[in-house]
């Protein structure tokens, strides 16, 4: 967001109170937290030296909106998000937010953890969808500001009681955004439970390198570091097989415009309106930091490289935005914003093949993704 965009976020207090307000300068690094829409809610800004600056909210651990220059200097907000931080208790595309305790689909409405079986909130196409009736992007995180040299961070954290849209075991997670002086940055989730349960946690944050979201994002290039993809079925989630990208609409083994193959007679294309698939890293999930994918766009010339410890990333082409006031009173169509969900295999509970997503009692869950961002 542009810094007129930050101070109408700042006077969002319908109780109109007075707010403190740390200005932020290019030559001093800086963190600030500031009031939101209501006593609850609130914003949180971490800037580095070359004045990127991410600003997020505690409702969802909400990227609301990202600031970094583009080829001629001039910054641009590459994060689809709303005016009002009040918009995301009603949004339904998840802008923005952390996905938990699943991310992505589990079909059906019953896992096995364990040998004991447990009842999940499904939609009314019978499978469970981005952590349930009222997931992770809809709840309150508490939050603190880290600085430190070359760095800062937000630390946002959440507990999440046991059964909690049915998962077992009380889990407690924290979510660490930082930003470096190499315009870096990164997601860290560290997580663990009292009993033994399912965890996947994805970002699902929507980006436009134009910086415009009334300009679609057919035109960006991509770059996925996958030779394998997972189709779906009809309700989308994963069958099991593991696809060549070789000879598909699917191989971005090369840079090649997100929009050019949109239109190709593909079965899979028009289960998702589009690209709404999990790409695979690996088949094994080793826990290494992976090249994942690059975005760039040409006009801002703005490049945007992917890494992540997960075994899959998920390409997800804004198939079903539609009609949606967004930032500056833009309105958001079919694909104003792309999103890169770093994350274990859809519906991975059904298929023993696919990387295990169990998180045992006790046990530490550790998982990180770095958004670069550069000029190409």
């Amino acid at each position: 967001m542009d810094r007129e965009m930050y101070t109408r976020l700042i006077n969002c207090n319908p109780k109109n109170k007075k707010v403190q307000v740390k200005l932020t300068t290019n030559q001093q690094p800086a963190a600030t937290a500031v009031a939101g829409a209501n006593d609850e809610i609130k914003l949180y800004s971490i800037e580095n030296n070359h004045g990127t600056t991410l600003t997020a909210c505690n409702l969802g651990a909400t990227v609301v909106s990202l600031l970094v220059k583009d080829r001629n200097g001039k910054f641009k907000d590459v994060v689809l998000g709303y005016d009002d931080p009040l918009a995301y208790l009603t949004d339904e595309f998840y802008i923005g937010g952390i996905i938990g305790r699943f991310a992505n689909r589990i079909a059906g409405n019953e896992v096995f953890i364990n040998g004991h079986a447990y009842q999940l909130t499904t939609k009314a196409g019978g499978y469970h969808q981005h952590g349930g009736n009222k997931g992770f992007n809809k709840k309150l995180f508490t939050a603190a500001l880290v600085s430190q040299p070359k760095q800062n961070s937000i630390v946002f954290s959440y507990t999440s009681p046991h059964l909690e849209e049915g998962f077992p075991g009380e889990l407690t997670l924290e979510v660490i955004y930082t930003l470096d002086d190499e315009d870096v940055w990164t997601v860290e989730y560290k997580a663990a439970s009292s009993k033994t349960t399912l965890v996947n946690f994805t970002q699902h944050t929507y980006f436009n390198l134009t910086g415009n979201p009334a300009n679609k994002v057919d035109e960006h290039q991509l770059k996925i570091l996958s030779q394998y993809y997972l189709p779906v079925n009809g309700i989308q989630v994963p069958t099991g097989e593991l696809c060549p990208v070789k000879d598909t609409p699917f191989d971005f083994l090369h840079f090649k415009t997100i929009g050019q193959h949109l239109k190709t007679d593909d079965a899979q294309l028009k289960l998702g309106n589009g690209y709404d698939h999990s790409f695979i890293l690996e088949k094994q999930h080793s826990a290494h930091l992976k090249h994942a994918a690059i975005v760039k766009e040409p006009g801002t010339g703005i490049q945007m490289d992917v890494y992540t410890t997960e075994p899959s990333v998920h390409l997800y082409s804004g198939n079903y935005l539609k009609n949606v006031k967004g930032k500056k009173g833009i309105i958001y169509q079919q694909r104003s914003g792309l999103c890169l969900e770093t994350q274990h295999f859809p519906d991975a509970p059904n298929h023993p093949h696919f990387p295990s997503t169990e998180l045992k009692a006790g046990e530490q869950f550790y998982s990180k993704t770095i958004f670069k961002f550069s000029i190409e």
